[in-house]
């Protein structure tokens, strides 16, 4: 039968569940088997896509459109496991469908109720996916901390499918924080009442993994065994590591990876594991070190840009050089007072992000400007190349209002707007131009050097295009529509000449980046950087 594992957490939040649930997947497809990754948000939105960075992170986007949760980043970087809509549900998702199913009379006139109906279609959505083709294990990780009243619905379905499925086809991994007081003394109380919670809603945790910040010894890890009922080798120690892409090394070394096949009574071969020990060597110890100015919104919260940040770092993998982030509030650049050389003074290469609404934006305009006046690398990501567009346009064409539709509706010289098929979207939920779609380079472009392909796929979040209108003369003036849409109308990157890699692209590359293997992009812009950082250590 094919297995379930499922991922919960205890104490508090944001303790690692997805980096957790993520490295044991790595680590089961490291001993070749197939897997699939599962994310439960126990939020009412449909979806993540109309909620704020600062609430949530980064809406990570897949292939087919779906905008979840930035736990699926995780799942893309740490597995090959293929990630739609289905790997995401919300409790927004099932009380929508079950009301409408209610609606419709599919319930034949019967009482609706959290068991059995909520907690059915949980166990439906669950199974959808472990049931696919070729599938061997299935990880589930439920959001929230075990006690939150929000989580109560899918525990119960939980419980269920491991009474259902049987204790060696689904079992549970529970993380919880095992924290140190004055002194440094461990304190093991709140793992134990962590577990005497997941018990009271009827689940035996199989694992636990520990979360500290020092490695746990085994005399720590006795004891919480004997008091939770879990077995020794299953209580692993998870403690603070220089890179999360460390953490499937270490469960590994644990034997975390080969007593969960254990329990399930899977057979597999020995972990393949050099790729991953090969990344983490050259994250900790880099021939070089380059240093790179993002200048974004929403600097304040560290996982508002996660994905990108997470490929620039496999961009230095690619390069074996460290990657030092050097965050930038584009709202400092607007200060009249602001000095923009001591600002990227010892930066190698800028980087500007997505992002929505008025705030920042001309400072973003001045930071694309100081790149390409400097001969900085420049890499815009969407709102990045709208930046770049209308920079360009403003001091080299020499529209001096010209904007976006987005921030200015009285500019004479709308060079980014809406296309025609969103003027009138008022449901601004999944509205968006939204997945992958195809983008066709041009020859002798950065980006076409790059890709090494003529036609390449992206996913894509924006609602605002660069105006057809305003091409001829950004062309005319010097500007490199370096790629676009098959038909040619919409426009996917562009470029500039005379920058060493002024690059700027419509789509978020970063969602397809990974630690074994860089995004393209990202890896040639990073080699970019270095040169300049040998270049200015040469001179």
């Amino acid at each position: 039968m094919k297995k379930l594992i499922f991922v919960t957490g205890g104490v508090c939040s944001s303790l690692g569940k997805g980096v957790t649930a993520s490295s044991i997947g790595a680590l089961m497809e490291a001993r070749g088997l197939t897997v699939r990754m599962l994310k439960i948000d126990p939020y009412l939105n449909v979806d993540a896509g109309t909620m704020s960075p600062y609430q949530h992170g980064e809406v990570y986007v897949t292939d087919d459109g779906a905008e979840t949760d930035l736990d699926l980043g995780n799942y893309g970087r740490f597995t090959s496991a293929p990630l739609s809509r289905e790997n995401s549900i919300t409790t927004g998702q099932v009380y929508k469908t079950v009301i409408e199913k209610e609606r419709a009379g599919d319930f034949l006139g019967r009482t609706v109720q959290v068991i059995p109906h909520i907690t059915d279609e949980i166990k439906r959505r669950i199974l959808l996916v472990r049931d696919a083709p070729d599938v061997d294990i299935t990880i589930v990780e439920i959001g929230g901390t075990v006690g939150d009243m929000e989580s109560v619905p899918f525990l119960e379905a939980a419980r269920q499918l491991i009474h259902e499925c049987g204790r060696q086809n689904a079992i549970s991994v529970h993380v919880t924080l095992v924290p140190s007081v004055s002194g440094g003394e461990i304190k093991t109380k709140p793992t134990q009442h962590a577990v005497k919670e997941l018990q009271e809603v009827g689940i035996q945790p199989d694992v636990l993994v520990l979360r500290s910040k020092d490695p746990l010894d085994d005399s720590v890890r006795r004891k919480i065994s004997s008091f939770t009922n879990v077995e020794f080798e299953g209580v692993i120690s998870a403690y603070d590591l220089p890179t999360i892409y460390e953490l499937p090394l270490v469960l590994n070394k644990q034997g975390a990876d080969a007593f969960i096949l254990k329990k399930m009574n899977v057979e597999s071969r020995h972990a393949e594991l050099g790729a991953w020990r090969e990344v983490v060597d050259k994250i900790k110890h880099p021939a070089r070190k380059v240093r790179i100015g993002i200048v974004g919104k929403y600097m304040e919260l560290h996982d508002a840009y996660k994905s990108i940040w997470e490929a620039l770092c496999h961009g230095g993998v690619a390069n074996n050089a460290g990657v030092e982030l050097v965050k930038i509030d584009s709202s400092r650049l607007e200060d009249a007072n602001a000095k923009l050389d001591e600002l990227f003074a010892n930066i190698d290469g800028i980087l500007v992000p997505g992002g929505f609404g008025e705030r920042g934006i001309e400072g973003m305009i001045l930071a694309a400007r100081y790149a390409r006046e400097h001969k900085l690398p420049y890499f815009g990501i969407c709102l990045g190349m709208q930046v770049m567009v209308i920079e360009y346009a403003r001091d080299i064409v020499g529209w001096e209002d010209a904007h976006s539709t987005e921030f200015s509706k009285t500019t004479t010289h709308p060079v980014v707007c809406l296309l025609e098929e969103q003027v009138n979207v008022k449901n601004y939920g999944g509205t968006m131009r939204l997945g992958a779609n195809e983008s066709v380079t041009k020859p002798d472009t950065k980006i076409r050097k790059a890709y090494g392909a003529e036609r390449i796929v992206e996913r894509h979040r924006h609602r605002y295009e660069v105006a057809n209108t305003a091409r001829p003369e950004l062309e005319a003036k010097g500007l490199t529509i370096s790629a676009t849409t098959p038909d040619g109308e919409l426009v996917e990157a562009c470029e500039w000449n005379d920058n060493p890699w002024g690059v700027g692209v419509q789509f978020h590359p970063e969602f397809k980046s990974r630690p074994t293997k860089a995004h393209p992009l990202f890896k040639a812009f990073i080699a970019e950087c270095v040169k300049q950082n040998e270049a200015k250590a040469g001179q």
